[in-house]
């Protein structure tokens, strides 16, 4: 099997663990906040890509947009359909490879993704699919994060204790989908107009045991490593990102607040 595939095939896998919904309840308000900024109108033809549980599909749809979301992780998608179900809203679900999507060119008003496809492991090959299935004229917005804060450093600790990639596999940080350069060179020769706004996400919990164990509940990539990590080899994990978490605490009050910089982007497709 191609390396590339082996490791989406891991990516389904591991984005399939924990109970994901709680952490994406906290993402909601920037997935909202992109909707508002790139103002989804009543009849637009809308995809989301790399919905996780659809917080931005679900802000489109509210909008009265018509609207498809797609994920890789089959999990995902039934978490989402679950969700839109519940809410009556009409939203159509797929799985789909933010690299190879199944829809034809110039499919779309607004093409988007909130902290989704940059995760993918190949971006130009991401930057060209959002580009190829918006309409000339129509919208490519992200929500991406950026390296600087928690969620960065604490990418970095889990490398700490991850086994490396594939042989094969030259990976870009997904956090080079935060810097405004990187983007501008990514979407080159496709935009007629890019631009960006710089904001902070922020993850509030009462205190650090209960931030740590609602980390370890939630997400996917430190569920994962915990199963395949011996017990006492897991505990310099807990240990280590307790102490990250002390050290980037921003509240003094008992509470831990953790702050992650975060990119908006907004591009409009060129003509052809």
């Amino acid at each position: 099997m191609d390396p590339y595939e082996r490791l989406k095939e891991a990516t389904r896998w591991m984005w399939g663990l924990g109970d994901y919904s709680d952490l994406g309840s906290l993402l909601e308000p920037y997935a909202r906040a992109l909707a508002v900024a790139v103002g989804v109108q009543p009849g637009m033809d809308v995809l989301d890509i790399a919905a996780g549980n659809g917080n931005f599909a679900i802000a489109a749809a509210n909008a009265g947009a018509i609207v498809t979301a797609t994920d890789l992780t089959p999990k995902m998608v039934e978490l989402g359909r679950l969700r839109t179900d519940a809410a009556n809203l009409n939203v159509e679900w797929r799985e789909a490879d933010a690299e190879a999507l199944p829809f034809a060119d110039e499919a779309f008003d607004l093409v988007a993704s909130v902290f989704g496809a940059m995760f993918a492991p190949r971006p130009d090959r991401v930057a060209a699919e959002l580009f190829r299935v918006v309409k000339p004229g129509g919208v490519v917005a992200m929500a991406n994060y950026s390296k600087p804060g928690f969620l960065g450093s604490f990418a970095d600790l889990l490398t700490k204790f991850s086994s490396p990639p594939p042989a094969g596999l030259a990976l870009a940080s997904p956090f080079d989908w935060g810097d405004p350069r990187v983007v501008q060179r990514r979407f080159a020769g496709m935009t007629r107009s890019l631009d960006f706004e710089s904001g902070v996400v922020t993850f509030s919990f009462p205190s650090l045991e209960v931030g740590w164990n609602f980390w370890e509940r939630t997400n996917p990539p430190l569920i994962a490593l915990k199963s395949m990590q011996p017990a006492d080899r897991f505990q310099e994990v807990v240990k280590e990102g307790k102490r990250l978490m002390s050290g980037l605490n921003a509240a003094d009050d008992g509470r831990l607040v953790l702050e992650s910089d975060y990119l908006q982007v907004v591009a409009r497709r060129g003509s052809p």
